[in-house]
């Protein structure tokens, strides 16, 4: 008996977990991120990012697949960020979208979640470029480590609402390929 009430109560803890197509709705409710669960705060420090600004041998091809209900959204014409993974980073990353490996969490959840303290200099360290009208994207000449990519995803009627999409990827001497999906 005992074990029946076990399996059902972790049974229920798994659906509780179960995330709409659209991430995370609250970062401190849905996700179940309370500011003691985050990473601890940490200042901003240039010196942290010093690495991302060197050039490197890597180069990251991307993709966005993204779909929901079925539906194809893309990102023709949209920014795609590249973030280098510091400490100060991943931490914003888990506020803003709920988590750190990756996400698909509607644009204007990410707007409310954003800080309003400023964020120090942390522009200067972001890479940038554009998805093309198929959804590709390339970023060159980048140095060994973790990055975030990020970018948003619009939904075929204009109606819709976008989804901001972000992934981890690790970088180490050659050409990766991701899909956002």
């Amino acid at each position: 008996m005992k074990r029946l009430l076990m399996l059902g109560a972790a049974l229920l803890a798994l659906a509780a977990c179960e995330e709409s197509p659209m991430g995370p709705v609250d970062v401190h409710t849905a996700s179940g991120l309370t500011e003691q669960s985050l990473p601890p705060p940490t200042a901003f420090d240039p010196r942290a990012f010093a690495w991302s600004t060197a050039p490197g041998p890597d180069i990251l091809v991307g993709v966005l697949r993204y779909r929901r209900y079925g539906l194809p959204y893309g990102c023709a014409g949209e920014d795609v960020l590249l973030i280098p993974d510091v400490p100060w980073s991943r931490r914003r990353m888990i506020i803003l979208y709920g988590a750190a490996s990756s996400a698909a969490v509607p644009v204007s959840i990410v707007r409310a979640r954003t800080p309003s303290a400023p964020s120090g200099d942390y522009a200067r360290f972001v890479r940038r470029t554009t998805c093309d009208a198929d959804g590709r994207f390339t970023f060159q000449d980048l140095p060994d480590g973790g990055w975030f990519v990020v970018t948003v995803a619009k939904p075929p009627d204009p109606a819709g609402d976008s989804v901001a999409i972000t992934r981890r990827v690790e970088l180490h001497g050659g050409t990766r390929s991701i899909t956002l999906s």
